[in-house]
């Protein structure tokens, strides 16, 4: 009788330990001890209108919470240097500048990034609704708009990967249109 209470308990113990999910807090907080760094990127387009995917690839810099470098380098350069509030894109020896404070939807696109990369939940769930998948080795992050006007642009975002290491962003459009990032961290000395 003993024998079989303890392997009732012991199961009981084992069932709960089972049913500990890892949660979106504990993603964040893993998401938040990323210091930055370097990566590679493979990036597929998908647009309707085309009969294969875009693809580019080059490297991307990032330094919490609030700077991201994309240097595309084929089949284009172009970079692209989000900084605070501040959108800058040069291509073609010509450079564009935006002030994301006066574009919401374009600030809210961005937040989805910059916000998932340092780890900061309440800045993702002022415009997005969170639902996590997985465990802290493998794991998918989705994030779907929450205001009309940036659901009107954008279906969902998925976010994938293992630890505090974002590797994978879908980005679904309203269109059906969509972008698939491939990301891989650059070990640096």
């Amino acid at each position: 009788m003993m024998r079989l209470m303890a392997m009732v308990l012991a199961g009981l113990g084992f069932m709960g330990a089972a049913h500990a999910a890892y949660d979106i807090d504990q993603l964040m907080s893993d998401l938040a001890t990323q210091k930055g760094g370097k990566a590679r990127f493979v990036e597929k387009r998908h647009v309707a209108m085309l009969d294969k995917p875009v693809q580019a690839s080059g490297e991307m810099l990032f330094t919490p919470p609030d700077r991201l470098e994309k240097r595309t380098l084929l089949p284009k350069p172009e970079t692209m240097v989000l900084d605070k509030d501040t959108l800058s894109l040069e291509r073609d020896k010509r450079k564009f500048t935006i002030s994301l404070a006066n574009r919401p939807e374009a600030q809210a696109f961005v937040e989805s990034i910059r916000s998932t990369l340092s780890g900061n939940r309440k800045a993702l769930e002022q415009d997005y609704s969170l639902k996590l998948e997985g465990e802290a080795q493998r794991w998918v992050l989705t994030l779907v708009p929450s205001d009309p006007t940036i659901a009107g642009l954008l279906k969902r975002i998925t976010v994938s990967g293992s630890r505090n290491q974002v590797r994978h962003i879908e980005y679904l459009q309203a269109d059906g249109d969509r972008s698939e990032i491939s990301i891989e961290p650059v070990e640096t000395p």
